[in-house]
């Protein structure tokens, strides 16, 4: 990212690496404001055009048209889905779909794929009500029937309700439905879900984000914590 926090990988990094690399963008047509402009500034600070794959294929790889990034009339605007096929194999990469969208599960089930990675619904959110969560967890189900493994992260995990939902959903459809870390081999850490926890457990000195982003301090003080904890 362009002007990033200390938090964020910045574009200054990645500027050689990206030179004579080949990419595949998004367009930035109907995303917010502030991530066109997002878009704009990488492409400037890259010195290079970003192509648009929306819809498109080139070989091995496919890309969906813009589909709803979660719930449709939201306002979050669009996410692009990759299609990956090898040797007989296909792996989708759908992005942040939170399971909120009918298209974007159409769109994955005619790519035919063997694994599918996406984000999960965000059942931690009031506005997600139980209407809602259940034809996520229709689709889902839709979807987790017809692949051999269906890896599912980052917006479910974040919540003790959304592991709950996932172990459900595995049970349901009989089939591989599982987060990452299950997929790694790894034993699941919430940190997230448990931030109050470890905010209690492992407080944070006040001023110590801004020292940090002045490179006074660093984390290796609570990465040994996290080690000693089996992390």
């Amino acid at each position: 990212m362009v002007n990033a926090n200390p938090y964020q990988l910045s574009a200054e990094r990645v500027v050689e690496f990206c030179k004579a690399a080949k990419l595949w963008t998004k367009g930035t047509h109907d995303l917010s404001l502030t991530q066109a402009n997002r878009a704009k500034a990488l492409a400037q600070k890259l010195n290079r055009f970003l192509p648009v794959a929306e819809g498109m294929s080139d070989g091995s790889l496919s890309f969906s048209p813009p589909v709803c990034h979660g719930e449709q009339g939201t306002g979050n605007g669009t996410v692009m889905m990759t299609r990956i096929e090898d040797g007989g194999e296909v792996f989708v990469h759908a992005s942040d779909i939170q399971m909120l969208s009918d298209e974007a599960i159409e769109i994955i089930l005619a790519w035919q794929p063997n694994a599918v990675i996406a984000s999960g619904p965000p059942i931690y959110l009031p506005g997600l009500t139980l209407k809602k969560q259940e034809r996520a967890l229709h689709r889902t189900l839709q979807l987790a029937k017809e692949v051999d493994t269906l890896i599912l992260d980052h917006h479910l995990m974040r919540s003790k309700k959304g592991e709950q939902w996932l172990d459900s959903l595995s049970s349901l459809s009989g089939h591989k439905a599982v987060c990452a870390a299950d997929f790694m081999g790894r034993r699941r850490r919430l940190l997230e879900a448990e931030r109050v926890l470890w905010y209690k457990k492992v407080p944070v000195p006040e001023g110590w984000h801004e020292a940090y982003a002045r490179d006074e301090l660093d984390t290796k003080p609570y990465q040994r914590f996290f080690d000693a904890q089996g992390f």
